[in-house]
């Protein structure tokens, strides 16, 4: 079950896991469609993940739902949240690339804040929340430079995909407080699970999977993708949405690059330019002003 009065602490914490867990896929993306295609790809991702979940539940002796009512937001879940946006930026990294991927899909919390401000209004609007989108998107700019959105015209329709598939995510961090009071386990795997049933026919008809010849490091991306990317981070998703709100939640778009930046100085050995580091502490900002509730106003933050 999701604490009723969360630690602030552990909860950031746990957008920083998330952040990281999903700025990782991108890459395992990149690797799994060399060799396996997008449809097919994600139909395995579902599949294997809420598998994953579903023994996870059964250890824990914890039951799914079996009322229609939400097996039907499970499927909408499961479309705004899993079936769409990957298919869609699956199929975008066959010609786009991993960093720009991540660039285009950092937006989730504009596109989230913009749905609750005309649509929902269940977030609680302030100049503080308007000042981390801004500081976000301007941090991103400044850690991977603003010379890398010089390739925004090239492959158009795989950019607007992933635009799509952003705008989705901002769909399903709202559409996800549907499941307050679940343990954060069961939508996870329910939705996986519709995922699967949806895609898997696709699959099979489209692909032929049983005629590929999938390569190795593809594979190895497919369950890393799948286990992490995936079961434990949509695990730690639904919890947040619940003690962070939509908007909060997906302010961990913010923190994927400047994650990979890391990776990068770490593994490869690249050097981050001046205006970078500036750009992390803009992202570092972002996500705080968006996150972190007002002392007048914490009970009203957490109940959104």
């Amino acid at each position: 079950m999701t604490p009723q009065n969360p630690n602030l602490a552990r909860e950031l914490f746990l957008l920083l896991v998330l952040a990281t867990l999903w700025g990782s896929s991108y890459s395992f993306i990149k690797i799994g469609v060399e060799t396996i295609p997008p449809i097919t790809l994600i139909a395995a991702r579902t599949l294997i993940a809420g598998g994953i979940l579903l023994a996870v539940l059964r250890h824990r002796r914890v039951r799914l739902p079996r009322d229609r009512a939400t097996w039907r937001r499970f499927f909408v879940q499961a479309c705004l949240n899993s079936v769409v946006p990957f298919t869609l930026i699956a199929w975008a990294e066959q010609s786009v690339d991993a960093g720009l991927a991540a660039i285009l899909n950092s937006a989730t919390p504009i596109f989230a804040f913009l749905l609750t401000v005309l649509l929902i209004r269940h977030e609680q609007v302030t100049l503080r929340r308007l000042f981390g989108v801004m500081a976000g998107l301007a941090g991103i700019c400044l850690v991977i430079g603003v010379e890398a959105l010089g390739g925004l015209g090239e492959s158009l329709m795989a950019q607007l995909a992933i635009i799509l598939a952003t705008i989705c995510y901002a769909g399903a961090a709202i559409f996800g407080k549907n499941f307050k009071g679940l343990d954060p386990a069961v939508p996870a795997a329910g939705s996986l699970i519709s995922g699967a049933v949806i895609l898997l026919p696709v699959s099979l008809i489209v692909d032929r999977p049983w005629e590929l010849d999938p390569s190795l490091a593809s594979m190895l991306a497919l369950l890393a993708l799948s286990a992490f990317s995936t079961a434990l981070a949509f695990v730690i998703y639904f919890r947040l949405v619940q003690t962070l709100g939509s908007v909060g939640t997906t302010s961990q778009a913010y923190l994927r690059v400047p994650i990979g930046v890391a990776i990068g100085i770490v593994f490869l050995g690249e050097r981050l330019s001046p205006t970078a580091w500036i750009g992390l502490v803009c992202v570092i900002s972002g996500v705080a002003a968006m996150t972190i509730p007002a002392r007048s106003g914490t009970t009203q933050a957490r109940s959104a």
